[in-house]
């Protein structure tokens, strides 16, 4: 009797570990669209968009209106069944997965006793099958199973499209190897910046060498995250997206979990500078669509993913969309979170950081050149100017009293600044770069 209770055993232990391996997958289908005839497996709709995967795994992106009246007919039904399906599956997998470790640890109990000499194999399997149900159990009631789409091949970066849309702006250079398409910059927008910030930390641009190793990388070959990180809890150091002007983007609120936009640190392009004297943005840089091209992306994610103007579409919970290239885009939006609601691509965070202030890997650095400075109490800036290469004017007011900072640098790398004060006396300051990193 005790053979015929662990063969039982046995098989139910093979079927329960083996059952989930690899998914049934849906059939090839003929497809018939108002333009041609296709063989492609259906995969999900989202809108009006219909994702169907080829015969190579590759993701193709149609219009539900393209579809025949039949076939109209098949997506809504397929959709709702899958619907079902995968919450009847949740709660399945979960209530079984416990019926499963039960049985599991049952087993684990009896394998402890003795069985006498003769049964001493069937004890060692009874165990090893306890073991072998709690896994299976414990991963049926963890409730992640991996979207279908997570394991879609979504098509590659284009790189001459890249380097068009970089190569809008004169002071970006880039190339790229066999996994990363490289931006390189100094640091310093070709716009007017600082003016308009109304809580002011006293810090002003100064150029920093993106260039080299500490070149900013976008994944050529993005993937889709099976969870996406949101960036109300992650991402609140370093950047998380690279603007077409070759300026690093921030998540949009600060690292003390601020909007940085509605507390008044930003200026009238949606950036200001860390702690380095670095320049960035916390909002999504439209004012660039103008330079860069209607129809074309303002910054790349740094999952590889462009990131968009705003529009009309409807947008996913990370304020993204599937587009009719079978690839993904973000979007920009007017209020919080303005931009990326969620990394929807698969990113490497640097270990030595933890959530909230866990960073996206490769992340280019910044060196600063004097100590960081404090909010300056009701300091409003008023105004910024170029006075000459690598030379620039800042004036500020608290009050009816007017300020203003001169500064620059040269080619030894030495920064000097000029402090003058309402009544006209000015205090300079000298400094040389340091070699320890800076931060936002």
């Amino acid at each position: 009797m005790k053979k015929w209770i662990f063969i039982l055993l046995l098989q139910v232990a093979a079927f329960n570990t083996f059952a989930h391996v690899g998914g049934h997958g849906t059939p090839t289908k003929t497809w018939k669209l108002s333009h041609d005839t296709i063989e492609a497996n259906f995969v999900k709709q989202e809108g009006n968009l219909v994702y169907l995967s080829d015969e190579k795994n590759n993701i193709l992106t149609f219009n539900i209106n393209e579809f025949s009246e039949e076939d109209r007919q098949f997506i809504e039904e397929k959709t709702q069944w899958i619907l079902k399906a995968n919450t009847a599956s949740h709660h399945h997998n979960y209530h079984y997965g416990y019926l499963l470790i039960g049985l599991g640890a049952v087993l684990l109990l009896i394998s402890v006793f003795k069985w006498g000499k003769r049964y001493k194999g069937f004890q060692l399997a009874y165990g090893i099958i306890g073991l072998t149900l709690i896994v299976v159990g414990c991963k049926n009631t963890s409730g992640k199973e991996k979207s279908a789409i997570t394991d879609i091949k979504l098509p590659a970066n284009d790189i001459s499209f890249l380097e068009s849309v970089f190569g809008a702006f004169d002071k970006v250079t880039t190339r790229y190897d066999d996994q990363y398409f490289y931006v390189e910059s100094d640091g310093i927008p070709e716009h007017e910046m600082m003016t308009g910030i109304t809580n002011w930390q006293q810090q002003v641009p100064i150029d920093h060498d993106y260039s080299g190793n500490n070149a900013w990388a976008i994944p050529l070959q993005p993937e889709l995250a099976e969870t996406p990180l949101s960036t109300k809890t992650n991402f609140m150091k370093g950047a998380i997206a690279i603007a077409v002007n070759g300026l690093p983007i921030f998540n949009p609120l600060n690292n003390r979990g601020e909007d940085a936009n509605a507390i008044g640190e930003l200026d009238q392009w949606g950036g200001h500078c860390g702690r380095a004297d670095d320049y960035h943005y916390h909002l999504p840089p439209t004012h660039l669509q103008e330079q860069v091209g209607e129809g074309k992306p303002i910054a790349y994610a740094l999952d590889g993913f462009p990131v968009y103007g705003e529009t009309d579409e409807e947008l996913d919970e990370s304020l993204g969309r599937f587009n009719e290239e079978g690839s993904y885009e973000y979007h920009a939006v007017e209020e919080y979170p303005y931009l990326i609601a969620a990394m929807r691509g698969k990113v490497k965070l640097n270990p030595r950081t933890k959530a909230p202030e866990n960073e996206i890997m490769p992340q280019a650095k910044t060196k600063g050149v004097r100590p960081d400075l404090r909010p300056l109490k009701d300091a409003v800036i008023t105004d910024f100017k170029t006075l000459g290469p690598h030379s620039y004017s800042l004036t500020y007011t608290i009050g009816p009293k007017e300020y203003t900072i001169n500064y620059g640098w040269n080619e030894e790398d030495e920064y000097t600044f000029e402090f003058v004060d309402p009544d006209g006396k000015s205090t300079v300051s000298t400094y040389k770069r340091k070699n320890e990193m800076g931060g936002r």
